[in-house]
């Protein structure tokens, strides 16, 4: 009988089909006895039942050659992912020192847009690590009953995940390399901050040993000490850091501690050798006093000469010398006794301003004594021979008139004019001497202003030919 007679449709074997081994009545093959049927099914059952038997109990199940491979394709990309991750976070973590460092110290526009750049990518850099630890908690790759499709979608989500991450990581990358310029400036005032405050603490060590070196020598010092104890504040800030204060104004600080200590060093190292100097001006500025006191008392007579030989005009201005002169010369004398009451005291601030006054009194004091015996010198000479100073006004004005003439036919009218009326002037002032009591004093302020009035022209003439040239 063929097999497909042996088997009705669909492939179940009639009822009436001999089995293999049987012969039957007719002459065909006989069915075996029951409990022989099931001797020989036994093991057939237990081979069939063996591999379930053992995929129970934790055991993974096997799928094979394609199987492991989805798998093992599925834990390389989330290898890789997880490098890309670790990649993109390490990166993430020192561009945010470097947006600190840059922030620390530069508030400009640059800086603020770099901040707000850093913010974006932070969001972004979120977003990507969502989708990245998402595909990871989706898929449990050490799962016994993962089959091969699910393997493959893993390896997919996974691989686009990395894709991302990587995209991101040269986003960042990209930004870290614009950030070069404000992160140089940024290093650049950060590497200058640590030995700026140093260099002021040791300011201020300086200035602190250089104040108690004055102390030991017994001098007090006390507007140093007071200005060294103003800058105690500064110093707290200085040690409280720029982590509180910024960068920028803790440099400003360290500057402004380092030359206001190195100043009260300075003064400090100095002091002895100021008050040494106040020493001797105080008997120098007594000495000058007294000479001028010396001084004064010959005025008058001097004035008694003027009066006896000149005309009023030549004196008047000169009547009030002997008063003005006494008056001030006491005032000096006080300023003196004040000063040396500072220098006791060791107030040399004071010591200092009072010193300066009484020189510029005596100054004073000595100009206006000094012009009494002046005038008289020079009234008697012009006096004996006034041609000599007419002379000597006359040659200033022709040195000026043949400079104006210089290249020229005809001299420029802003300087013809005004020598034209210096000479009208000598003249006139000549022609005052020829009376009887002539004002000798008048005559030589005349002659001082047209000499002066050739010198301006003297010098428009040479400054217009320079800028010419």
């Amino acid at each position: 009988m063929a097999a497909s007679d042996a088997r009705g449709a669909g492939g179940v074997r009639r009822r009436d089909a001999p089995r293999r081994g049987e012969t039957r009545s007719d002459g065909g093959p006989r069915r075996a006895p029951s409990g022989l049927r099931l001797a020989l099914a036994l093991p057939l059952l237990v081979g069939a039942l063996l591999p379930h038997a053992f995929a129970g109990g934790g055991t993974r199940r096997w799928f094979g050659g394609r199987g492991e491979s989805q798998r093992a394709e599925a834990q390389a990309a989330k290898d890789a992912a997880a490098a890309a991750f670790y990649e993109l976070d390490t990166a993430q973590r020192g561009l945010r020192i470097s947006i600190e460092a840059i922030t620390a110290v530069d508030s400009s526009p640059d800086a603020r847009r770099a901040v707000e750049g850093f913010d974006a990518l932070g969001r972004r850099i979120d977003e990507v690590s969502h989708t990245y630890i998402g595909a990871v908690d989706a898929h449990d790759l050490d799962r016994d009953e993962l089959d091969a499709a699910a393997a493959g979608r893993a390896r997919a989500e996974l691989t686009r995940a990395k894709e991302e991450l990587d995209r991101v990581k040269g986003e960042l990358d990209r930004f870290e390399e614009g950030l070069g310029p404000l992160l140089g400036r940024a290093e650049t005032q950060l590497a200058r901050l640590a030995p700026a405050v140093e260099r002021a603490r040791q300011a201020l060590r300086g200035a602190s040993g250089a104040l108690d070196g004055v102390r030991e020598s017994g001098l007090r010092a006390d507007d140093l000490a007071a200005r060294l104890a103003a800058l105690g504040p500064e110093l707290t800030r200085l040690n409280e850091g720029a982590g509180r204060h910024g960068v920028p104004e803790t440099l400003q600080r360290a500057d402004r501690v380092l030359r206001d200590a190195e100043t009260v060093r300075a003064e400090a190292e100095r002091l002895p050798e100021r008050a040494a100097e106040i020493d001797r001006r105080l008997v120098s500025l007594r000495t000058r006093t007294e000479a001028l006191t010396t001084r004064t008392e010959h005025v008058e007579p001097v004035l008694s000469e003027l009066r006896r030989r000149f005309t009023a005009p030549c004196w008047q201005d000169l009547q009030h010398v002997p008063e003005q002169a006494t008056a001030t010369l006491r005032q000096a004398e006080e300023r003196l006794a004040e000063a040396g009451k500072a220098r006791a005291e060791q107030r040399w601030p004071d010591a200092t301003s009072l010193l300066s006054t009484v020189r510029a009194l005596l100054d004073s004091t000595d100009e206006a004594v000094s012009a009494a015996g002046d005038r008289l010198r020079r009234l008697d000479a012009v006096a004996t021979d006034p041609k000599a100073e007419i002379d000597r006004t006359r040659f200033a004005v022709r040195d000026a008139q043949r400079l104006a003439m210089d290249g020229r036919n005809t001299p420029d009218p802003r300087h013809a004019r005004p020598l034209d009326e210096a000479v009208a002037r000598l003249d006139r002032a000549v022609d005052a001497l020829e009376g009887r009591h002539p004002d000798y004093w008048h005559f030589l302020t005349e002659l001082e202003g047209v000499r002066a009035s050739a010198a301006h022209v003297v010098g428009l003439i040479r400054e217009e030919r320079g800028a010419a040239h």
